[in-house]
């Protein structure tokens, strides 16, 4: 199949041991700012705040969800505009204005019946770094802080708010043997 050959092609750089960890991964968590987003924030005079996201990053997590992989963000910033998206594409959880990621995640996962190496993580920044070495599989954009890049098990050939999240997704998807068949439904 051609589509299968694609597929193999766009995941050949990636390591077994980094395709072993996404096979185990049963919930992404991501930043917000700098990975569902270009970092930008913009306000207008009445001090509306704006953001700019990547539909393809959305329209993967319907497909996370099916295949029973959990979806959430944790982020330091408390915005009306991203729990908006995070709502309109139904994440499972949310938190907002948190500048504890690590402690949150511990509190998360008393309440879930997962272990961390069954946890991605993506994110850009200092305050990302106490999740990303906690978790199995820690994911970082292209243009993440070079001092924060070393703390990732995988680094994103995007940018953020250009496809990281997608592309993790499809990782964690291809890795437990479940993109084809999400890809193969679009033609059917």
């Amino acid at each position: 199949m051609e589509t299968e050959k694609i597929i193999q092609a766009y995941f050949e750089a990636v390591s077994e041991e980094v395709l072993a960890q996404a096979a185990k991964i049963k919930l992404v968590i991501t930043d917000v700012d700098g990975v569902l987003t270009d970092g930008g924030i913009i306000y207008d005079d009445l001090k509306t705040e704006y953001k700019k996201y990547n539909v393809k990053d959305g329209l993967i997590v319907q497909h996370l969800r099916k295949a029973r992989i959990m979806v959430g963000a944790i982020t330091g910033r408390s915005s009306p505009v991203v729990e908006n998206r995070c709502e309109e594409l139904r994440f499972d959880f949310h938190y907002h204005g948190i500048k504890d990621k690590g402690k949150k995640l511990q509190e998360l996962l008393e309440t879930l019946e997962i272990q961390l190496d069954e946890v991605a993580y993506i994110g850009d920044d200092l305050i990302d770094i106490p999740v990303m070495r906690a978790v199995g599989l820690a994911v970082v954009p292209a243009d993440a802080l070079e001092y924060v890049k070393p703390m990732a098990t995988f680094i994103s050939r995007f940018p953020g708010g250009k496809g990281v999240f997608r592309e993790t997704a499809d990782l964690i998807l291809f890795a437990q043997g479940k993109l084809s068949g999400i890809i193969q439904s679009y033609f059917d």
